[in-house]
């Protein structure tokens, strides 16, 4: 199993909507690294939920329910969306600027590559934040 961060700005779609629809699949991908991470994904992969541009906060854990497929929003080929459902709403957020402080976590591709919408999350970094929100994964 592999670990991934998905950006959402809550204003467009937020965890809570996440929730309510209870699962989604991930469109609007148009950078062709994140594209490539959505390729890699997996079924039972886990993908860490972060606000982006208001909040900037990792808010909760969505499963990969389905691998990629062609984005059904454009009928260009080289884009593709991945289906998710939510599994856990984290009763402690981790902000960005807790990130960066981390001498760990201020490596996440997160910060190193902060336009990226779709990043891979190393094992050690999803440690110690599903550690630090109190995840039941985390345990």
């Amino acid at each position: 199993m592999q670990f991934w961060l998905m950006k959402s700005e809550p204003f467009k779609y937020s965890w809570s909507q996440f929730e309510k629809d209870k699962k989604t699949f991930w469109d609007g991908v148009r950078n062709y690294q994140a594209r490539n991470n959505l390729k890699a994904m997996k079924k039972g992969d886990l993908a860490f939920w972060y606000h982006s541009n208001e909040g900037l906060e990792i808010v909760g854990l969505a499963e990969i329910v389905k691998e990629a497929y062609q984005d059904p929003t454009t009928d260009e080929t080289a884009w593709v969306v991945v289906d998710v459902k939510p599994v856990e709403k984290f009763k402690k957020t981790i902000t960005l600027a807790e990130i960066k402080a981390h001498p760990i976590l201020s490596g996440m591709a997160l910060v190193k590559q902060g336009r990226l919408s779709v990043c891979p999350v190393t094992d050690e970094e999803a440690r110690i934040i599903l550690a630090w929100v109190g995840s039941k994964f985390g345990q």
